[in-house]
């Protein structure tokens, strides 16, 4: 009952004005920060890890920023997943370096846990002529999982794979020139992850950005989505050179390096609620 009536308010306010959307996003991350303890010391150790120099009224100041620009990415899912097309045309901006996504080459794109991570996505997909494909984790609530995949499938001919899918699926989409948008910057497991600096703390890391290129034979092309006051702006980045290389931890050092330069210039867009470290190296104890 309550996701059926939470989708249905998230469909009104897909029509107000982006200003007013983001106002209630604010207010919702200020009684977030508020109310969610137990995330907000996540938030707060995370960037405690990552930014030791911050104060202690800079780091409460970022943490906070964190929980609102969360929240407002979180609500402006209703006018991506349900506002008009010639709305979302005007307030998602893609920039950089389009031509990597031109050409039909195998291409991995690296999509890092921004709060905008769903605009990007939509913005791809509605904006250019490819089946682009990802990887879907299902949601414990069925009405709450057909909602987000209804949303994430409104435009384009894309493909969400399943976790249970395994490997061969994905990589013959991406072989056959379908952009995999791969999202491998989670502490999911420590399975097929490796511990390397992440802001210098010893990090489980997937290697699946550097797996994947190798299997699809493909190039790896950096999208960042920023949120700005006027909606988002997708900043396509050029193919990196290199990458990737024999050494799977070597190359998950450098995608952790490449993040962290993507980080340091809108570090209160990044998933902080996620526990980034949470698998620690055997002996290690928990950080939070």
């Amino acid at each position: 009952m309550l996701s059926h009536v939470g989708i249905g308010f998230m469909r009104l306010l897909a029509h107000l004005p982006l200003a007013w959307v983001r106002g209630l996003g604010r207010v919702l991350g200020w009684l977030l920060f508020a109310l969610a303890l137990s995330r907000r010391r996540v938030v707060q150790v995370n960037l405690r890890l990552c930014f030791p120099e911050l104060s202690p009224h800079e780091l409460r100041t970022r943490a906070m920023q964190t929980f609102v620009h969360f929240a407002q990415a979180w609500l402006d899912r209703s006018w991506l997943w349900h506002g008009p097309a010639p709305m979302l045309r005007r307030r998602l901006r893609l920039c950089g370096a389009l031509q990597e996504l031109q050409g039909g080459q195998p291409t991995v794109i690296f999509a890092p846990h921004f709060v905008g991570l769903d605009a990007g996505w939509t913005a791809l997909t509605e904006q250019l002529p490819l089946a682009f494909t990802t990887i879907y984790s299902s949601q414990v609530d069925p009405t709450l999982d057909r909602w987000i995949l209804q949303g994430r499938k409104r435009f384009g001919r894309p493909r969400l794979f399943g976790r249970d899918d395994g490997l061969k699926p994905v990589v013959q989409a991406l072989r056959a020139g379908q952009p995999l948008y791969l999202l491998p910057d989670m502490n999911i497991t420590r399975q097929e992850s490796v511990f390397v600096p992440f802001y210098g703390v010893s990090t489980a890391t997937l290697t699946s950005l550097s797996r994947f290129a190798m299997l699809g034979r493909a190039k790896v092309v950096a999208v960042v989505t920023e949120l700005t006051a006027s909606g988002y702006d997708i900043h396509v980045k050029p193919a990196w050179v290199g990458f990737p290389t024999d050494d799977l931890q070597a190359d998950a050092a450098t995608m952790n390096r490449r993040l962290q330069a993507y980080i340091d210039q809108m570090p209160n867009q990044y998933y902080w609620v996620h526990k980034r470290f949470k698998v620690r190296p055997a002996g290690e104890p928990s950080v939070y």
